[in-house]
């Protein structure tokens, strides 16, 4: 039972940097473009690209 006293915290903070991580995402514009992906695949790149 004396191991809850370590488990608790330790969740605690994860889930803590899990919601930091997520709102800083949010805050940096990572889900502001979600049309962009899915037209994205449907371009045709069939360009051939110079190799250097």
């Amino acid at each position: 039972m004396s191991i809850l006293i370590y488990l608790i915290p330790i969740a605690l903070i994860l889930g803590l940097v899990g919601l930091f991580a997520f709102v800083w995402s949010l805050k940096s514009g990572q889900y502001d473009d979600l049309d962009g992906a899915a037209q994205r695949i449907l371009l045709d790149d069939d360009e051939e690209k110079p190799h250097h």
